[in-house]
């Protein structure tokens, strides 16, 4: 007698067991079962991942399915049913009931009889004894007997297993003698191991959101409904009488055959309207686009012709003239519709053909790029063209795509949210009830970073390791929690990727609701494409949004601007790259990169597309050299002389995969499609295939004439280096759309800048973003009443902050706001404001922050007379609402004249409502203290060098150190010109600690140090109160005006002579008329007040060129 598991469920029962597919395989193996059924509630989510597990494990997989079916539409009745398949038309039906249970537009009512019984063919169905069975037994119209003539014969069986009591089994038996329904065991697998119930209960009360009484004493319990050891199950039936049973379930795994067809993509035919081949169609398209290109420089028509033949001929015998033209649709639509799409993505833009048919905007013939590198004729593998589409517009090529290829052969595909190391610390917690501040204590603990796993944890954090050793409850939570990790949580739709079929989708792959209307794969991207989809991404990108809203304001001007017609070497964008001006723009963003550009003063488009490829893990370490090179600090050197012309443009370096490929094609005789081999098989480090190409390599570069000795060397140096190289093209591609945001940024600032700032959502972001605006010369407000709108709008050449950009604002007020506006005109002042806008909105809480933020600015009051006036207001609204001559000046309410806020107070409400200081900054009140100082502006830190800084404090975090553990901190401080993070170690923080409170102006003296992914940090040796500096700064200064005739090497010795013998706390100014020139001296070079100290500077530059000045405040 044998065992064979029918009724199995795993993770992919999403929330309702711990089983991961890979661990259920395993076990099955070690428990001795040869056979194993996969049966997840209403989903085939695991079907193929079980399926290739079970077969690798030398397991027979059966693909299955558990619905619950009612008897009718009216009748109540239901029961849970376990659906196995018996071949591939079963598995069919398989993939056809759960899409029909997937995409009912009410999931929780079940499927009836009547609409599952055309799909039950090839099909076994299992009733199983935990279903609600015996509740349905004394019915006169039995679902029961329903079921029993369904499907095909001896093909529905009534589940048993040996866990019932004696009574239950003999009902099952009678009632299988009655209906002639074999009785077949079914222990159900809910979980691995007995212990695991802890771990599926938890699970379960995740889903469900509820909480554990006593999570102790439950950890203690054992499951039954595990996957026991087969010899168990076995005696345990036979101890049962229920020996048939047990081996029906051998007879059952026996006749379920299913054989999945993996395959190559089967592309869908693109269907001209000039009716001929699909080979002549493209041919045809791309003679015409050809035409519309120009010829780079130093190329001919005759190289593009060439290079357009060779790529056709390739693309047909490949058979992918089909997927060019469903490429070039989507493409050309976009276009039609204006929707800006960048120059390219990944290794198509080394194609002529894409860049023919317009699919990207890159000319591979002018930047030298491979089309082998992108399609290569000796390796047969899908050509993969990522489209990037701006983030706002991607739903319109979308439902494109949809319409043209029907409902049934599209549909988004799935992917799966696992629970990560927060998230399940997070949702056990709940379950555990622990309170808030718990929680927070065990999620601090945990490292950062976006892959730590609990185990890294564990083992890296002494403050989790407290927590745990001090608590045995946090001990319990995190083991469970270790056994929950990784699980998958939900589903969601995959970012970018759709599929695209020939056939109806649903006879490929389960299906279920997406977004949209559309439909999605019940299998993640990677099942789709062994499956034969055609998938395709479609990548929503911000700042393609951000290019497209720039273009939209642009065009209003100048109809006739083309970005594509722009200079790649315009010398104002080259100046940005330069001085590192990159805030907002693709690629280029980072402060490490940024550092990068400053340091290497790109002087051509080349260096970007190097910089673009070099910051990059690996290559980084190139850059120094790279950098030292082009400036001529460093010798460029070749691995052999022939080879200066593929390395020449990157100083010697290798910096991109194509020179790899180049190399050996022009050294050892490669052709390219042999060098892409030679190039994959050294980014995998494949050391058969390395050798075999070693060889060739050698024995190809001796043919060429080079000698063995240099062979070896230049293939050991590819070897080296090949891992690091970029794909070039790739790198121009995205280096074109950079440079193109770039030129943007420097010749429509203000375009750019209103695009910019309504795509960002992050409010640090946001705040560096406003403070550009004023290094570009744009002109930024805060919100108008009568001129903005819902998002930041450009108007006049000023930008203009939204309503929507304003906390505290609710969406559906500023659609109020709007719609009144445009419907009466603009407002007079807040009364007319109020009076306007419908009662439910005239509350103060409401229209403080419009006011806070200055939307009523320059209409006859300040806003602390208008926050006061506020609530008199609207009461008095409410009083005389009826009157008809309301306007009678009478009935107002008067607005008292008062002081406006200190500056100060109106500063920090416009940050608290609008996230940024719009109108000033604190720190600028303290402009003359920062001279005197000699203090620099955040924005001009630059690394290795000494600084004083005056910031406000916006952020302190304490932490202690690791080995001793001493408090620190870090302080995130602001300026007018961005924010830097200062590091106080325990030295300083105990000296100086109690300055370290938010919202307070400091004066940081420090060294400005670089770290890599943080950026410029100021580690700080002195933290001083800035209104306590100020108080006690000197109350006068010494200007001396430096004339032409006195400004000569033996007056300023003279000058030095004084500034030592009577030196002193009075501050020195030089002042130069002749060109407006000042300069503070620094301490050392301080005077005292005395009769003589003038004496003897007069002496030296006349009485009219020496002054003591009275310094007031506002200096």
């Amino acid at each position: 007698m044998d065992f064979t598991p029918l009724d199995v469920k795993s993770s992919y029962s999403l929330l309702k067991s711990p089983t991961r597919i890979s661990d259920l395989v395993t076990t099955a193996k070690e428990r001795g079962y040869k056979a194993l059924a996969l049966t997840d509630e209403n989903v085939l989510y695991g079907a193929v991942e079980f399926y290739n597990a079970a077969k690798k494990a030398g397991i027979k997989p059966i693909l299955g399915l558990r619905l619950v079916v009612a008897l009718n539409e009216t009748d109540g009745t239901k029961l849970d049913l376990v659906f196995l398949a018996k071949n591939q038309r079963g598995y069919q039906h398989l993939m056809d009931l759960s899409t029909l249970q997937q995409t009912r537009k009410d999931k929780k009512v079940p499927l009836t009889v009547a609409q599952i019984s055309p799909l039950l063919d090839d099909l076994f169905i299992i009733i199983p004894p935990q279903s609600t069975v015996f509740s349905v037994l004394a019915q006169p119209t039995s679902i029961l007997t329903e079921l029993a003539n369904l499907g095909d014969d001896d093909s529905v069986l009534l589940g048993v297993n040996s866990r019932l009591d004696d009574v239950q089994i003999d009902t099952l038996q009678q009632l299988s003698k009655q209906l002639s329904l074999p009785l077949v065991g079914t222990s159900p697998v809910d979980y691995l191991n007995a212990n695991d119930l802890f771990a599926s209960r938890v699970l379960q009360a995740i889903d469900a959101g509820v909480e554990l009484k006593d999570p102790t004493i439950e950890a203690g319990r054992r499951g039954q409904h595990y996957l026991h050891l087969k010899e168990q199950v076995v005696q345990d039936y036979k101890a049962k009488g229920l020996s048939a049973a047990a081996q029906k379930t051998v007879e059952v795994a026996a006749l379920c055959n299913v054989e999945l067809q993996f395959r190559a993509p089967v592309l869908p035919h693109f269907k001209n309207q000039a009716g001929v081949s699909s080979q002549q169609y493209l041919r045809s398209l791309c003679i015409q686009g050809l035409k519309k290109r120009r010829v780079a420089p130093g190329k001919t028509i005759q190289q593009y012709q060439e290079r357009l033949a060779m790529e056709l001929k390739v693309i047909h015998e490949m058979g992918f003239d089909d997927y060019f033209l469903i490429v070039w649709d989507v493409m050309n639509f976009a276009h039609q519709q204006k929707i800006t799409t960048d120059p390219g993505r990944g290794s198509a833009a080394g194609s002529l053909v894409a860049y023919a048919l317009a699919i990207t905007e890159v000319d591979p013939l002018q930047y030298d790029l491979l089309f082998e590198r992108f399609l290569n004729p000796e390796r047969a593998q899908m050509p993969d063209i990522d489209l990037d589409i701006p983030d706002n517009r991607r739903d319109e090529v979308l439902q494109y795509v949809h319409q043209k290829y029907g409902h049934q052969r599209v549909a988004q595909i799935i992917t799966f949210g696992t629970l990560a190391a927060k998230q399940v610390v997070r949702d056990v917690s709940r379950v555990f009830n622990l309170p808030r501040y718990d929680i927070q204590r065990l999620i601090d603990a945990l490292p950062h970073g976006l892959h730590v796993t609990l185990k890294d944890a564990l083992n890296e954090s002494q403050q989790l390791k407290n927590l745990l050793d001090d608590n045995p409850k946090f001990r319990l939570l995190i083991q469970v929690a270790q056994q929950l990790e990784g699980l998958p949580r939900h589903y969601s739709i995959h970012a970018a990727g759709i599929v695209l079929s020939e056939q109806p989708l649903h006879e490929v792959v389960p299906l279920q609701d997406g977004s949209d209307g559309l439909l999605m794969t019940q299998f993640a991207k990677d099942t789709v494409e062994a499956l034969g989809l055609l998938k395709m991404d479609f990548l929503g990108l911000k700042n393609l949004s951000i290019m497209d809203n720039t273009l939209q304001m642009i065009r209003q001007e100048d109809p006739n601007f083309d970005l594509q017609k722009i200079n790649f070497n315009d010398p104002l964008t080259l100046q940005l790259f330069q001085r590192g001006k990159t805030e907002g723009i693709f690629q280029f963003e980072s402060n490490g990169i940024r550092n990068v550009l400053v340091n290497l003063h790109p002087t051509n488009f080349e260096d970007i597309v190097a910089v673009n490829a070099l910051y990059r893990p690996g290559p980084m370490e190139n850059i120094p050299h790279f950098t030292a090179r082009k400036a001529g600090k460093e010798k460029i050197t070749y691995p052999a002389p022939s080879l200066e012309k593929i390395l020449g443009p990157t100083y010697g370096i290798l910096v991109y995969q194509e020179q790899v490929m180049q190399l050996a094609s022009v050294m050892a005789g490669f052709t390219l499609g042999e060098a892409d081999l030679l190039r994959r098989a050294m980014s995998k480090k494949k050391k058969a295939t390395m050798e075999d190409m070693r060889t060739k390599f050698i024995a190809g570069a001796t043919e060429h004439g080079y000698s063995a000795q240099v062979a070896h060397q230049v293939f050991e140096y590819i070897d080296r280096f090949a891992n690091y190289g970029f794909n070039r093209s790739h790198a121009v591609a995205y280096s074109m759309m950079a440079f193109e945001m770039a030129y943007l940024k420097v010749h429509y600032p203000a375009a750019f800048f209103t695009a910019l700032m309504n795509a960002e959502t992050n409010i640090e972001k946001l705040k560096r973003h406003v403070g550009d605006t004023k290094q570009f010369g744009v002109k930024i407000s805060g919100p108008r009443i009568n001129i903005s709108e819902s998002s930041f709008l450009l108007h006049d050449g000023t930008v203009y902050f939204g309503f929507s950009a304003i906390k505290g604002v609710r969406r559906d007020f500023v659609a109020a706001i709007l719609e009144e506006r445009q419907e009466n005109g603009k407002f007079t002042d807040l009364r007319n404001f109020i009076t306007r806008i419908p009662e439910r909105w005239q509350k103060q809480e409401l229209i403080e922050p419009l006011i806070y933020s200055g939307a009523f600015d320059n209409m006859g009051y300040n806003r602390a007379e208008m926050i006061d006036a506020l609530p008199k207001l609207i009461s008095g609204i409410e009083l005389f609402a009826g009157f008809a001559n309301f306007d009678d000046p009478t009935l107002q309410t008067a607005i008292d004249q008062r002081n406006e806020f200190p500056l100060l107070t109106r500063l920090t409400k416009e940050n608290e409502y609008l996230g940024v200081y719009l109108s000033g900054h604190p720190v600028t009140q303290y402009y003359q203290l920062g001279q005197q100082l000699h203090a620099t502006k955040i924005d001009d830190l630059y690394p290795n060098s000494e600084a004083t800084i005056i910031v406000l404090t916006n952020h302190v975090k304490t932490i202690y150190t690791k080995r001793e553990h001493r408090e620190m901190a870090f302080v995130n401080g602001i300026d007018e010109t961005g924010a830097v993070e200062i590091t106080v170690f325990p030295k300083q923080y105990q000296q100086f600690k109690e300055q370290l409170e938010t919202n307070k102006i400091l004066i940081v003296r420090g060294r400005v140090e670089y770290r890599e992914g943080r950026g410029l940090q100021l580690v700080a040796n002195q933290l001083q109160d800035v209104k306590k500096v100020q108080q006690e700064r000197p109350s006068q200064r010494w200007v001396l005006r430096i004339l032409p005739s006195l400004d000569t090497e033996m007056v300023h010795r003279e000058l030095n002579n004084i500034f030592n013998e009577y030196h002193g706390s009075i501050p020195v100014l030089l002042f130069y008329p002749a060109n407006d020139k000042k300069i503070l001296l620094d301490q050392k070079r301080w005077l005292e007040n005395s009769q003589k100290a003038k004496k003897a500077l007069v002496a030296v530059l006349g009485q009219e060129n020496v002054v003591l000045q009275q310094l007031n405040s506002n200096h």
